[in-house]
């Protein structure tokens, strides 16, 4: 299939005085012109999972919509001692505003709210090395809109209690092990092996208990501000760099120390919203055999982290079609 592209018009940040940080995935033109057209460049600017979401959306695929800060910024944020370059945050608030426009949604509302991922993404691959924040930007209010909004107490709180859990371990530092021993015990009392088992009630209590971790742990509340989430969590991704999981890969990888990362916050989508939701890992070709067919394996009812951590068996992607025909042709379309 032959996808014509036509690039968007540019835009232009009043806040970008000399220097850009900030980039939509859909800032064709503007890439273009940092770069000098080099996809090498690209990729060095925005990491590899950015220039990746940029090529993507470049190629009209249905990419969620969100923005990547660059490798540069990081670079900067380590040489300067752990600050912010001028105008970062700025044109990170100015490019959320076009992204809330282009998922229809408002971070920090609790009318309509928008919730984020934050992702780490250097030019090479680093799998497990540094961090990731999903469902960022929950907070109690916002957890009590999306019940009404999506009449799923379960999900919601079963998104909260990742949340605290995530932005726990991820950006302050708490050792997961207080967080999964008090959900092994609930699922114990519950008679349970599986999370997908436990009820909104459960999630509800696992997200108070959560908190008190966190409290207990920290000294100080879970942040009810969305925006000073997002901001601690960009600040984790950039010091995740200088890790030592991610400096002891790097040697062991040969990859430069110079390179910094990228953060990606995109628009989330909710995999944990029951059986007809999803989530998985997947390649246009098989990437042992170059065979030009469909790769990977999926769960249902379940985010991202689930397919990675063990908890559940994941299933090879072949039998997507038995679960949802409808999803998998859709599916082997975009592929």
């Amino acid at each position: 299939m032959v996808v014509a592209v036509v690039p968007p018009k540019k835009r232009n940040l009043q806040s970008a005085v000399s220097k850009r940080w900030v980039f939509l995935f859909d800032d064709v033109e503007l890439v273009q012109e940092s770069v000098g057209g080099s996809w090498d460049k690209v990729r060095a600017l925005l990491g590899g999972k950015g220039a990746g979401l940029f090529d993507m959306t470049r190629a009209q695929v249905p990419v969620p919509p969100g923005l990547t800060i660059t490798t540069e910024a990081c670079n900067a944020y380590l040489a300067a001692g752990g600050k912010f370059p001028e105008a970062m945050w700025n044109q990170v608030l100015e490019t959320l505003k076009e992204v809330e426009k282009k998922a229809g949604k408002k971070f920090g509302d609790t009318e309509n709210p928008l919730l984020v991922s934050v992702r780490s993404g250097a030019k090479f691959s680093m799998p497990g090395m540094m961090d990731t924040v999903l469902n960022l930007g929950m907070n109690d209010a916002i957890a009590e809109s999306m019940v009404k909004l999506t009449g799923d107490e379960r999900f919601v709180y079963d998104a909260y209690r990742r949340l605290v859990q995530m932005f726990g371990s991820v950006v302050m530092g708490i050792a997961d092990e207080p967080f999964e021993d008090y959900l092994t015990a609930v699922k114990h009392a519950r008679g349970v092996k599986s999370d997908v088992e436990l009820n909104a009630d459960d999630w509800k209590q696992v997200t108070r208990e959560f908190k008190k971790i966190f409290r207990t742990a920290t000294g100080n509340d879970f942040s009810q501000d969305p925006y000073c989430q997002l901001e601690l969590a960009v600040e984790a991704v950039f010091k995740s760099w200088n890790g030592k999981r991610a400096v002891d890969y790097r040697n062991a990888a040969g990859i430069a120390h110079d390179l910094g990362t990228a953060v990606n916050v995109q628009t989330m989508v909710f995999g944990n919203m029951g059986d007809q939701s999803g989530t998985g890992v997947a390649f246009t070709r098989n990437p042992a055999t170059g065979e030009k067919k469909l790769f990977g394996d999926f769960l249902m009812n379940a985010q991202g982290e689930d397919v990675v951590a063990g908890i559940r068996t994941p299933m090879s992607i072949d039998k997507l079609e038995r679960e949802n025909a409808e999803i998998y042709a859709q599916f082997v379309e975009i592929r």
